[in-house]
C-alpha cells in the first residue's frame, strides 16, 4: 500500500502513546516525521532519541496561532496524541485544529485512541466527542481511531501483578477490547494508506477477551493463582448513580470497564496481525515481580 501523504506532524509525540506512534512512522520509512512540542524548549530524552532516529523536533506556543500555523506549513497530516491528564482534550486540541486548517493540512487524526463512548458517560470522553464533532464540522479530512484500552495499562483497571490480585469493576464475563501501544502505532500508520479511512471511524483491537480470560492469562504467565475481588460497591454506585459516588479514579476505572464494546472491527483491513496480549502481560508481570 502507498500513501498520498509525505509529511506527518505528531503533537504529543514524546508521550507514552505518542512515542510509539512516532516510532511506527519512522520504522515505516515512507514519511517525513515531525514531533511537535510545546514551548518553552526543555530537555527530553525521548525527543533526543526520536531525533537520533530521524524525526524532526519542532516547537510552538499553542496560544500563538500564527506561530502554530507557521510550524505546520508543509504538513500533510496532523496527528494529535495530546494527553487527557490535567487538560481538557477539547480546549487543548482546538488551537491545533484551527492552525492545521489555516496551514492547509490535508488530514487530522484526533487524540482518541481509546474506546467508543456515548455522550454523558464521563467528562473525559465527552471532551473527546465534542472535539471530534468540531473536527468533522471543520471540513478538514479526518480519521478517528478506536482501539479499546491499552494492554500496557491492564494494571490500572484492576490487574495487580505485584500482589497477584485482580479487582473486577464488572462481571467477570464482561469483554474488553485491548491493543498494545506498538500496534496502535502500526494501525495509525496504515490508515494513511487506506482509502476507506478517509473521513471515517476505524475500529481495531489487538485482543477481545473477558475479564476472566485476561485473568487466566495473568495467572498462566505468573504461574500462580490470583485473588479476585469484585468491587460490588463501586459497581453499584456507578450503575445506579447513588451517593456516595466512587472516587474520581475508581469511577473512571468502572467507566472504562463497564463501557459497551463495539462489535464491528476493521482488523481485516490491515496487513499485520496484532501481537499476542500474552507478550504484554509477560512484560507487566516481569516489571512488577
Amino acid at each position: 500500500m502507498s500513501s498520498q501523504f509525505k509529511t506527518v506532524t505528531i503533537a504529543g509525540g514524546t508521550g507514552t502513546l505518542g512515542y510509539h506512534i512516532v516510532e511506527a512512522f519512522l520504522n515505516d520509512g515512507s514519511y517525513n516525521v515531525k514531533v511537535l512540542r510545546r514551548k518553552p524548549k526543555t530537555e527530553n530524552e525521548k525527543a533526543k532519541l526520536l531525533a537520533s532516529k530521524g524525526a524532526e523536533i519542532i516547537y510552538a506556543d499553542y496560544d500563538q496561532k500564527d506561530e502554530l500555523v507557521e510550524v505546520l506549513k508543509g504538513t500533510d497530516v496532523v496527528i494529535s496524541v495530546l494527553s487527557y491528564k490535567n487538560t481538557n482534550l477539547y480546549e487543548s486540541q482546538v488551537p491545533l485544529l484551527v492552525a492545521a486548517k489555516e496551514a492547509s493540512v490535508k488530514r487530522f487524526i484526533p487524540s482518541e485512541f481509546g474506546s467508543e463512548f456515548k455522550v454523558g458517560v464521563h467528562p473525559t470522553p465527552d471532551n473527546k466527542i465534542k472535539f471530534e464533532e468540531e473536527l468533522i464540522n471543520s471540513g478538514l479530512e479526518y480519521t478517528i481511531i478506536f482501539n479499546g484500552l491499552f494492554q500496557e495499562y491492564l494494571s490500572f483497571i484492576g490487574f495487580d501483578a505485584k500482589n497477584k490480585k485482580a479487582t473486577f469493576y464488572a462481571d467477570g464475563n464482561k469483554k474488553l477490547h485491548t491493543t498494545s501501544l506498538s500496534d496502535v502505532g502500526k494501525y495509525t500508520v496504515e490508515t494513511l494508506k487506506m482509502p476507506e479511512a478517509r473521513n471515517a471511524v476505524i475500529k481495531v483491537a489487538g485482543a477481545t477477551l473477558s475479564l476472566n480470560e485476561y485473568l487466566q492469562k495473568f495467572e498462566e504467565v505468573s504461574g500462580s493463582k490470583w485473588e479476585v475481588v469484585v468491587d460490588e460497591e463501586v459497581k453499584h454506585r456507578y450503575k445506579n448513580k447513588v451517593e456516595p459516588i466512587p472516587s474520581p479514579e475508581e469511577n473512571f476505572k468502572a467507566t472504562l470497564v463497564q463501557n459497551e464494546q463495539y462489535k464491528d472491527l476493521d482488523n481485516d483491513k490491515f496487513s499485520f496481525t496484532p501481537r499476542p496480549v500474552t507478550e504484554v502481560i509477560e512484560k507487566i508481570v516481569k516489571q512488577d515481580a
